[in-house]
């Protein structure tokens, strides 16, 4: 016991020194507070101390939990021959070939460093392989940090579609002139959009699940024949759900196949790796000799298709093939949806689970939650009260989501729902 004050002093200090040299204190990830010194498994420590059962999971990179023996001993493998060399790649060709296998529009990977760079590569592509400069997204879809992938993300009035409304100061006014705006599940509105500007969308892109929403039944299906008929690349941004929902991602888990799609988190293993994937005739624009007259697509990065990143993706990878993966994280997922939901109405908190067992979280309001502008009527800071007061009793998640891993056990699930039920009494008071 003697050691807790020093290490709460020691604490103290490092949040201070935050202060001092970073904006706000912090990365721009999360509360300046929560500083995590290691995790193993299912759960994380502080630089207090403090343990958490872990569904931030890194913002979904940990899916198979933290510090795997079979990652680590990939990573160590690969860190006694070298850490990069800016040069094809034993690990990374071996992971575009796993990817190109599980992935239902992936014949051809090219790897980047960060999802917001897959998405910003993405809608390039699009434009140089259509000839066109429009690209539609819904309204609430998160693309990443490049200026186009900050177009109504969060905006805060209704009215903007089918006009964006850019999310972050320093956008020039110009983006906006290439970025049509629909709501997701409204295939009436989609359609709409696509009639008048039909010959200048480049590609409808979005999240096949948005957030924490999921498709109505058929929408996928509508958008991808709507795309098809006017020739415009249907693009699934899979950073999230790639690998998340199934082991062919979400496009497999809906069973409707994209032309391209993005993916990152998971398959770099908890280190900076995504990827651009899809069909081999779009994928030619990054070939220059195939990519043909005013098509053509540079792509350099220096650590694209890192052999630590690859290494640490493939054993990830070897992990969620395993049998009965996805059947028990699916099952842990339903346990906690179902045990969240019981909590609710035992409490009386009016509130309701949303998304799909792997990636849910609960929402603050009453009504179906089908877009953007239904999670406007959502008490956000009832969902920020609860995150501290999970935070407290050993609950850590994202601001909005709660991230499975496959490394969460029975006592896990337990010790979960006693803390969400601790919560929520507390709130319903």
């Amino acid at each position: 016991m003697s050691s807790e004050p020093a290490a709460r002093s020691g604490f103290e200090e490092l949040l201070s020194t935050a202060e001092r040299v970073l904006p706000g204190g912090t990365f721009g990830n999360t509360a300046a507070d929560v500083v995590i010194r290691e995790g193993r498994g299912s759960r994380v420590w502080d630089e207090g101390g403090r343990e958490y059962i872990d569904y931030l999971i890194g913002s979904g990179p940990m899916l198979v939990g933290h510090s795997h023996p079979r990652v680590l001993d990939a990573v160590r493998a690969q860190l006694e021959l070298g850490t990069t060399f800016f040069a094809n790649n034993r690990p990374g060709i071996e992971l575009a070939a796993a990817i190109a296998q599980a992935v239902p529009c992936a014949d051809k990977v090219r790897f980047v460093s960060t999802g917001s760079e897959a998405d910003a590569v993405a809608m390039r592509v699009a434009r140089a392989y259509t000839g066109r400069e429009k690209v539609l997204k819904f309204e609430g879809g998160y693309h990443g940090y490049s200026d186009y992938g900050l177009m109504s993300l969060a905006p805060k009035r209704t009215g903007n579609s089918p006009h964006p409304i850019p999310d972050s100061a320093g956008i020039p006014r110009v983006v906006q002139d290439t970025m049509l705006v629909a709501q997701f599940n409204d295939v009436d509105g989609v359609a709409a959009l696509v009639r008048e500007h039909g010959d200048d969308i480049a590609c409808v892109f979005m999240e096949p699940m948005q957030r924490l929403i999921p498709p109505r039944p058929g929408f996928l299906a509508a958008v991808r024949e709507l795309t098809e008929a006017h020739d415009i690349l249907l693009v699934f941004d899979e950073v999230v759900t790639g690998f998340r929902l199934g082991y062919g991602g979400a496009q497999a888990h809906y069973g409707v196949t994209p032309d391209l799609c993005t993916l990152g988190k998971a398959i770099g293993g908890g280190f900076p790796l995504a990827a651009v994937a899809g069909r081999e005739e779009v994928m030619a624009v990054f070939d220059a000799e195939r990519a043909g007259a005013g098509r053509f697509v540079p792509l350099v990065g220096t650590l694209s298709g890192n052999p630590m990143a690859a290494a640490a993706g493939n054993a990830t990878l070897a992990v969620l093939r395993e049998p009965g993966c996805y059947e028990r994280l699916f099952a842990v997922g339903r346990r906690l949806v179902e045990g969240i939901g019981e909590a609710l109405a035992r409490h009386r908190v009016e509130a309701q689970v949303v998304g799909e067992p792997a990636l849910f979280d609960v929402v603050f309001a009453s009504g179906e939650i089908r877009d953007y502008r239904d999670t406007l009527r959502a008490d956000a800071g009832r969902l920020g009260t609860l995150n501290g007061l999970l935070r407290e009793r050993g609950v850590l998640k994202s601001e909005n989501k709660n991230y499975l891993s496959t490394s969460l056990t029975d006592v896990d699930v337990e010790e979960t729902l006693a803390a969400w039920d601790g919560a929520l009494g507390t709130l319903g008071r």
